[in-house]
């Protein structure tokens, strides 16, 4: 007679619901935060996260709490302090970190870190996503972290904006939260704007630089979908349609005709085992760039799938990552 279930009327957040005959929709968490449940029959774990403290998982039946489990993860060195803010016209969800959560004295070079794409959001109100944007802002930079139109949280017509035109409005997002978020902060350095990204991240962040150079000014370009006839059909399809039926819209949102114009530093990255988005995409977008005599610097990962789980692969690709920013922003 009971449903449990997460919803919450703000995209930054996830509340833990409770229906019943007798009570209606019953809100069983508090706070801004992520919370998540599992349950089975009177018996549910949640487990809630925020931007102030590590996830928390209480076990309840009814409304009483029975017990904490306990987690033995390690705190993270880094202290994530994202300001939250509504950009620009549609009110796009972004976060802005700074060098140790503090306004600066002069102004910043600004690194976007989004991923951009359909199923997966990265501004919600939950510290462990900015930990690695945090880093990157304590070496100097402003991050900012935009969610724009196609990503979860916002309804069904959201979403649907990039039916059959992914890349143009979710890079147009980007553009005017950068833009909302440099008038409302008056340190962020247009003049020295980078994107980095993976996976649609990363092909957010190679459109930034081929479509739109005159504001971003180098990329880090991790496992990108280059030609979406590269990708897997059951997702493609579902917002491009059949290539038969629109191959327009195929070409649109291909990079590879993009390729004469780089003008900006990029880097591509790709593990050779990727089994999801598989390195033919890099491969066919580096042939592109140097057929059109652009240089680019391309780093292949030996034995390594989509993400770069090994701590010493992970850790050092940050760093050169970071390098290569420095480097093409004028920073070193």
């Amino acid at each position: 007679d009971r449903v449990i279930f997460t919803a919450s009327d703000d995209p930054e957040t996830a509340h833990v619901w409770m229906w019943s005959p007798d009570e209606g929709a019953v809100r069983l968490t508090e706070g801004p935060g992520v919370h998540a449940v599992e349950a089975a029959d009177d018996v549910a774990v949640i487990t809630s996260s925020t931007v102030d403290a590590s996830p928390r998982s209480r076990v309840r039946r009814g409304d009483a709490v029975l017990a904490e489990l306990r987690s033995n993860a390690e705190e993270p060195v880094l202290h994530a302090a994202p300001t939250f803010l509504r950009a620009g016209a549609r009110e796009l969800r972004t976060a802005l970190l700074l060098p140790n959560g503090s306004e600066p004295d002069e102004p910043l070079p600004v690194l976007l870190d989004p991923y951009g794409g359909p199923l997966h959001q990265r501004v919600v109100r939950s510290r462990d996503r900015y930990l690695e944007s945090q880093w990157f802002a304590d070496q100097g930079f402003a991050v900012l972290v935009a969610d724009g139109r196609g990503t979860p949280g916002r309804g069904p017509a959201w979403e649907r904006e990039i039916h059959r035109n992914v890349l143009g409005p979710v890079l147009q997002d980007q553009v005017d939260a950068l833009h909302a978020a440099a008038e409302r902060f008056d340190f962020l350095d247009l003049s020295r704007v980078a994107m980095r990204g993976w996976s649609f991240g990363g092909e957010l962040s190679a459109a930034a630089v081929l479509r739109r150079p005159d504001v971003f000014h180098a990329a880090v370009v991790g496992a990108p979908v280059t030609d979406p006839r590269l990708y897997d059909t059951h997702y493609t399809e579902r917002y491009l349609g059949h290539p038969d039926d629109d191959p327009e819209a195929y070409r649109r949102n291909s990079l590879l005709g993009d390729a004469p114009n780089l003008e900006r530093p990029m880097l591509i990255i790709h593990g050779l085992a990727d089994d999801n988005v598989v390195v033919a995409n890099s491969l066919r977008l580096s042939r592109a760039l140097l057929e059109a005599g652009r240089p680019h610097l391309f780093l292949p990962l030996s034995g390594i799938t989509h993400m770069a789980a090994a701590e010493e692969v992970a850790e050092n690709l940050l760093l050169l990552e970071l390098n290569f920013l420095r480097d093409a922003l004028g920073l070193s």
